[in-house]
């Protein structure tokens, strides 16, 4: 059931004011003076559209604690086969949704391209999982690496308080969360730069690796695949922790809609990305060997922190603050994205209609980006995050899987479909296998989470028959329900994506 938005304008004066034709006032057959249509505006450029992605793909992980792969493969050569294999596995799904980006021109990546295909109730499943438990806790996680990191150069001897981290979590977050609603342009030019220190970061890395190399430092790369053998199920599990490192090529997809020619911008984008992102890692883990023994990385907390500190010196300082701003980064690109999932949801009537309203000045999707706020905040204050994103991991690959799977689904049924951009079908194959395999994978190898995981995602479905089949909804709640929309409405100053009044 898609829901009627309700059309309304705020006026000078700050009062809601609409009309049964859902049509603005006019003056003589004309559009009033200083009228402007009210839409998320095109503002994704193909630099702008690089930074989305690599800025979210790229966090803490590849800096700290790269070692998920290099412990279930037991050897130094295997690990790199696998972090160069994750990253062409990764390009294959960045491309299917490439084809299914410039087919399907709406923002909402995985939840608008399941929609599409498989109808309503699994859309709605994913996003109801999304915004309830996996964005809030993934985005509290990727915070709280922030604040660790923004702090350690101040607690050098001694170790940072935890209340001191969450603190400046708490901060971090909600400079994001008002970056966001504040302007398209600042977030954007701040991820494009945000986005440049990383690869700084990644480079101050990698260039000292070169020349260690150049010195003959290839000590570590003798008998490179010799050591401990890995298990049956070693090889699937780092396998499993090399696609979770690359995982964030899907978030320009979310913003489809915003993005300047998307059918050049989008493969481009996505491309160029996934070239710069597969390089960079497997150039830092070979930097990383030259130096640094295996058995020493999988012992070091921090891995380019054992790494500067042996060639850089006191710019080893440094480090933390890069990691920082990397994180940030992160947050950054996740919130921008994917509040325009729920503003797409709620467009669809599968989310609070409040959700899909725009601000009258700064076109910005501003209720779908403050409700993360509460939400991120009460998992950073509660539980064991970590544990709720292991329950989850399974549903964001079934998820993936199942949209590049419509992609196969589409060619058939609708062959007519305007492709500007297509794939081989072996690619979309491939990947969708290999995200099924990794749900498998899950169930095998932890069934007890995975199946917590899997009752939390099944209580979408009863969600989806109350709050959306379910019609006959008592008088006073939808009431109150209008009258919470209208409210908030005048507070936040918004209004559904169509033609309004400026201020």
């Amino acid at each position: 059931m898609v829901r009627k938005p309700v059309v309304s304008t705020i006026s000078s004066g700050g009062y809601l004011q609409g009309n049964v034709n859902g049509k603005l006032p006019s003056l003589g057959g004309k559009e009033p003076p200083g009228q402007e249509k009210v839409v998320l505006k095109k503002k994704i450029t193909l630099l702008r559209g690089i930074s989305i992605i690599i800025g979210t793909i790229i966090g803490a992980g590849i800096f700290i604690s790269p070692k998920g792969v290099l412990q279930n493969t037991g050897s130094v050569g295997m690990s790199l086969i696998i972090w160069t294999v994750c990253g062409v596995l990764s390009l294959f799904g960045a491309l299917s949704y490439a084809e299914l980006g410039t087919s399907i021109k709406k923002s909402g990546g995985h939840y608008t391209y399941i929609l599409e295909v498989f109808g309503p109730l699994p859309a709605f499943v994913r996003v109801w999982v999304e915004l309830l438990i996996i964005r809030p806790a993934a985005t509290a996680v990727i915070s709280l690496a922030f604040g660790r990191y923004i702090l350690e150069p101040f607690f050098i001897q001694c170790e940072i308080p935890e209340l001191a981290i969450k603190l400046i979590t708490a901060v971090g977050i909600t400079v994001v969360m008002v970056l966001n609603s504040m302007s398209v342009s600042w977030s954007a030019r701040i991820q494009i730069f945000l986005t440049f220190c990383k690869l700084t970061a990644i480079l101050i890395i990698i260039v000292p690796g070169v020349m260690q190399l150049i010195k003959g430092q290839t000590q570590h790369f003798q008998d490179a695949f010799s050591g401990r053998d890995a298990s049956i199920m070693g090889l699937p599990l780092a396998f499993y922790y090399g696609m979770y490192a690359y995982a964030g090529w899907f978030y320009l997809n979310f913003v489809t809609e915003e993005v300047e020619n998307p059918e050049k911008t989008i493969p481009l984008a996505i491309c160029i990305s996934m070239a710069i992102v597969t390089t960079g890692y497997v150039l830092t883990n070979v930097a990383y060997f030259t130096t640094i023994s295996a058995e020493e990385l999988l012992l070091s907390n921090a891995v380019a922190v054992t790494f500067s500190e042996r060639l850089l010196g006191n710019f080893s300082l440094a480090v933390p603050i890069f990691v920082a701003l990397s994180c940030f980064g992160s947050m950054n690109g996740g919130v921008f994205a994917v509040s325009r999932l729920f503003y797409v949801a709620s467009r669809e009537g599968h989310l609070p209609e409040i959700l899909s309203m725009i601000h009258v000045r700064k076109h910005t999707p501003l209720p779908a980006v403050i409700v993360l706020h509460p939400l991120t905040m009460i998992m950073l204050f509660s539980g064991d995050l970590y544990s709720l994103l292991n329950f989850l991991s399974f549903a964001r690959w079934l998820f993936i899987g199942l949209a590049v799977a419509g992609l196969i689904y589409l060619r058939y049924k609708r062959p007519e479909m305007h492709r500007p951009f297509k794939v081989p079908l072996f690619i979309p194959a491939l990947f969708s296998f290999t995200c099924l395999f990794m749900v498998a994978l899950s169930l095998y190898s932890d069934p007890f989470s995975t199946g917590i995981g899997f009752i939390i995602t099944l209580t979408g479905v009863p969600a989806y028959y109350l709050f959306i089949i379910w019609d006959k909804k008592p008088k006073w709640f939808r009431r109150m329900s209008d009258r919470i929309t209208r409210t908030l409405q005048i507070i936040l100053e918004v209004v559904p994506e169509e033609d309004c009044h400026k201020l």
